[in-house]
């Protein structure tokens, strides 16, 4: 049922999430343990990258789902093992039913891996770059009409990762990658995880900045 804001449901454990957190388990471990958690390592912001890419078209539930498969197949998303996929990895993961077989976005992920490698040789790191594109501020949403599909800053991203050489990422996907990671907080007003997400958002704030991200 609605407390208060009509985006904000209750749960049947009692606590209070965004809309979307409803329904399926998996969806209510994600939203509570990962959904804008801050995520500042670059194997890590390269695999909700590509799943977000995997996403294009889907229901994001099916990319939950499939996640497992996802990593073993991309060996974990280890940005410099999957750099070394070649033809035979593309037609590998074309026959494997556990994940989205999709060619164009199983060629883009190696892809995005090379230009991964690419950047941290040349940037410092995947990370310091989506990080560059944090917003200065940003009003807290209190229902779905406040969260835009497209920002300025993800829009810059895209651009910034497609002259890098990243395929298959358009603002729509930068945006949601910048949600997923806690570039951007998303929760709700109102959400029982929207607090903690602001504090731990917060708390790394110094060492973003040490680490010039």
């Amino acid at each position: 049922m609605s407390d208060g804001n009509p985006a904000v449901v209750r749960g049947e454990d009692g606590r209070r999430r965004c809309w979307w957190a409803t329904g399926a388990p998996e969806y209510v471990r994600y939203h509570d343990q990962e959904w804008g958690r801050t995520v500042v390592e670059d194997d890590r912001l390269f695999e909700r990258l590509c799943l977000e890419g995997f996403q294009s078209g889907l229901s994001w539930l099916t990319i939950l789902r499939k996640r497992e498969a996802f990593r073993a197949a991309f060996a974990r998303f280890e940005i410099e093992k999957v750099a070394r996929f070649g033809e035979s990895d593309v037609e590998r993961l074309l026959t494997d039913e556990g994940i989205v077989r999709n060619r164009r976005k199983i060629e883009a992920t190696i892809q995005n891996a090379r230009a991964a490698v690419r950047l941290q040789e040349e940037k410092g790191s995947l990370a310091q770059l989506v990080w560059s594109f944090r917003p200065r501020r940003k009003r807290a949403p209190r229902t779905g009409a406040d969260l835009p599909a497209t920002t300025p800053e993800s829009t810059a991203m895209a651009r910034e990762l497609k002259r890098r050489g990243f395929g298959f990422v358009g603002p729509t996907t930068a945006y949601a990658l910048m949600q997923a990671c806690g570039v951007v907080n998303d929760h709700l007003v109102g959400c029982v995880v929207r607090g903690a997400v602001e504090r731990e958002r917060r708390s790394i704030s110094d060492a973003s900045r040490a680490a010039n991200l």
